[in-house]
This record gives structure tokens, C-alpha cells and sequence, in this order.
């Protein structure tokens, strides 16, 4: 029954109060407005220099020491393998100059030995040709000693033939002289006869050409050596004398 009663007055009440609020709709109520100005403040700026503040984070401040410890061992090592090029460099440029130098040394120890050889070799040449002139001047004596020899013996031959054939005439006389020239052929055979050298008379020119054509022919002259009649057989000179017969 008690809460029957509380019921029932919240109702009532909750039914005066929506009266109340439409009775105040309709009747145009307004509730007061209050204004307030609002004044600005002024507020002086001012730049304020602040230090920068650097947060080193424990991890981040090894991970950048590891970093730099990298790098520095990286331009410690590019350094050392510059300066080991740089010093192989100028070993190889050493080298090369050490072996130019070799090769100019060679090339001109070389060109000495072929400038020794050289005149050693015509050394050797020259006394070489002097030992074959001088051999070959020998050798053309010697031989020229034995063309004389064997001449000498052709021309007795020819001086005792003619002498055996030669009639002096009566006008003959002491200091008489009549050289002839007898022309040969590889016969022997007299082919001409000719008066070089008159005596001054013509009996005595006559009998010295008609002793050398009354022989006709030298036949022991067949054997000689062809080089040695062409030199000194072709022609032969005879002087022909009263007391001699000189050739």
C-alpha cells in the first residue's frame, strides 16, 4: 500500500512538471542572455635560442662507433693497398729502367765485339790477299823463271839452225848488225821474216833473210806449251853479227 503511494506522486509530479514546461511554450518565454566582452591579451614574442640537445641512444651511439671503426679500418686498408701499388709501381718502373739500361749496355758490348770482329775478319782478309799475291807473284815468277829457262833452250835451238843455214857473205865485216823479226806459227813453221834493224849493207841484210827462210821450219818448237809460244814464239827477234848470232 506505502508504494502504491510513491507511485503515485512521482506520477503527479512528473505530470506537473510537463504542464509547467508547455505552459511556458506557449506563453513565449525567453531566458535571459548574458554578454561578455572578451578583451585580447598581448602577448610579447620573443625568439628563445634553444641548444640543441643531442639524445645519444645507447645502441645507436656502438652501432655508429661500429661503423666508424669499419670505415677508418676501410681507408686503412685502401691507403695501405694505394701505397703498395704506388711502391710496386716504382719497383716495375726500376726494373724497367734497370733492364733498358741492361739492353744498352748489350746492344753496345755488341756492337764493339761485331766492330772487333769486323776487323779482326778484315784483317784476316787483307793478309790473306797479301799472302795470295805474294803467293801468286812467287808462283808467277817461278813460273816466269821456267818460261825463261825452257826459252832459253828454244832459243838456242833456234840460234844453232840458223847459224847452220846462214852463209856470210864477203862484204861482211866487224861491227856489223842486222836484226830481223822471224814470224811463227804453233808449227814452227816460218811464216814471214822481216828486217828490223838494217847493217848498212844489203849483201849482209840478204844473207841474215835468207838464213832464217832456208830453215823453213823450227819442228822441235811442236812441243812447247801453247802459252809460252803465244808469249814468247809468235815472233822472234834474232840480231845477226859477223862474230854472233845474238837473240
Amino acid at each position: 500500500m506505502g508504494s502504491f503511494l510513491s507511485y503515485s506522486v512521482a506520477i503527479l509530479i512528473s505530470l506537473a512538471l510537463h504542464l509547467g514546461l508547455i505552459v511556458l511554450l506557449f506563453v513565449g518565454w525567453q531566458p535571459e542572455v548574458t554578454q561578455v566582452m572578451m578583451q585580447p591579451q598581448y602577448i610579447e614574442a620573443k625568439l628563445v635560442e634553444l641548444a640543441p640537445k643531442k639524445v645519444v641512444q645507447p645502441q645507436q651511439s656502438k652501432v655508429d662507433a661500429a661503423k666508424r671503426q669499419r670505415e677508418e679500418k676501410l681507408r686503412a686498408e685502401k691507403q695501405r693497398q694505394q701505397k703498395l701499388a704506388a711502391e710496386k709501381s716504382a719497383q716495375e718502373k726500376k726494373r724497367a729502367a734497370e733492364l733498358a739500361e741492361q739492353k744498352r749496355l748489350q746492344a753496345e758490348r755488341d756492337a764493339e765485339q761485331r766492330r772487333q770482329r769486323d776487323k779482326a775478319e778484315a784483317e784476316r782478309k787483307r793478309i790473306e790477299s797479301e799472302f795470295a799475291e805474294a803467293m801468286a807473284a812467287e808462283q808467277a815468277n817461278i813460273v816466269a823463271q821456267e818460261d825463261e829457262r825452257v826459252a832459253n833452250s828454244y832459243r838456242q835451238l833456234i840460234q844453232q839452225r840458223l847459224s847452220e843455214n846462214w852463209s856470210r857473205p864477203p862484204s861482211a865485216r866487224l861491227g856489223m848488225e842486222t836484226l830481223i823479226r822471224i814470224q811463227l806459227v804453233p808449227t814452227g813453221r816460218v811464216v814471214g821474216v822481216t828486217i828490223i834493224d838494217s847493217s848498212g849493207d844489203s849483201a849482209f841484210d840478204r844473207s841474215v833473210e835468207q838464213a832464217a827462210l832456208k830453215v823453213e821450219q823450227f819442228v822441235e818448237l811442236q812441243g812447247m806449251d801453247p802459252g809460252l809460244f803465244e808469249r814468247k814464239f809468235r815472233q822472234v827477234d834474232v840480231a845477226f853479227s859477223p862474230e854472233d848470232l845474238r837473240l
